[in-house]
């Protein structure tokens, strides 16, 4: 199935006080480039953010943020270092002993005391796991966004090389009527400078010329790799690369009728057919 690389998915779970929430966006690129954006306690699940991504997608580029959130029951928890703690105590009840100062310790300030807290951080192994088993889930509605914007780009690329071929056929049955035209507008002028026209040179030279401007094999390739093209879209692999290559043959195939062209109604064949093929080529650019 195509797939298309421009797509966005967006996924959250909360349980326990614990919020999770993916955004996923991908756009078209060369190769598959992923960039994790995650917080700093999951900074650990770069590496299985990769391949979690890897498994599903072939091309383009990915952007995967994580925001994580916890209620109080979630954050670290606060205790005591209760022997530095009565060393501090023990200090500051000598100096008041001492200096008779009667003023009572500031709590904060003894709380901020290097070393007096211990802060310890919960475990976010079982979150981290569920992080990993959401993206899943995300990436599930990511492909299926892609292959809905691939199956429509499908779509316009077949509907392009129904046109492309009846242009092809406008083309083959064009060429007959420009080689007698231009017999005849030989003829003419051959016979504005002959008395005794050469019938059989004529020929030969209309033969001569007929041959220059002979377009069937293009018109064969072109049909050819439209075929190819069609057999392309139904494959269940990322093909974008080889639908680019194609869209450069058909494009060489065309500019060659271009250049061959001798009246003014195959040169608007040749120009119809290049938009034709710019249209599916820009088309192409976001296909996995």
């Amino acid at each position: 199935m195509i797939r298309s690389m421009t797509a966005f998915a967006r996924g959250g779970r909360t349980q326990d006080g614990i919020e999770l929430v993916w955004e996923l966006r991908s756009v078209n690129h060369r190769y598959l480039e992923i960039q994790p954006r995650l917080p700093e306690d999951f900074r650990q699940l770069d590496a299985a953010v990769r391949e979690a991504v890897a498994r599903r997608l072939g091309r383009g580029k990915v952007e995967c943020g994580l925001r994580y959130r916890a209620d109080g029951a979630n954050i670290a928890a606060i205790s005591l270092n209760e022997p530095v703690l009565d060393q501090l105590l023990g200090a500051m009840e000598t100096i008041r002993n001492r200096e008779s100062l009667l003023r009572e310790p500031d709590i904060m300030a003894v709380l901020a005391w290097p070393g007096v807290t211990v802060a310890k951080a919960p475990d976010l192994t079982p979150v981290q796991e569920q992080a990993i088993t959401l993206l899943e889930e995300v990436l599930e509605d990511l492909v299926a966004t892609r292959e809905r914007e691939g199956a429509r780009l499908a779509a316009l690329i077949e509907n392009r090389c129904e046109l492309l071929q009846e242009q092809v056929e406008k083309a083959r049955q064009r060429m007959p009527v420009v080689i007698e035209a231009l017999r005849e507008r030989l003829r003419n002028r051959l016979a504005e400078v002959a008395e005794n026209l050469d019938e059989q040179r004529l020929e030969q030279e209309m033969a001569l010329l007929a041959q220059r401007l002979d377009v069937d094999e293009e018109m064969d390739r072109l049909s050819t790799h439209l075929q190819e093209v069609r057999d392309v879209l139904k494959r269940d692999e990322p093909v974008g690369r080889r639908l680019d290559f194609l869209m450069q043959e058909l494009n060489r195939e065309a500019n060659t009728l271009g250049s061959k062209s001798a009246d003014s109604e195959t040169t608007a064949i040749s120009v119809e057919m290049k938009v034709l093929i710019e249209q599916m080529r820009e088309q192409v650019q976001n296909i996995e």
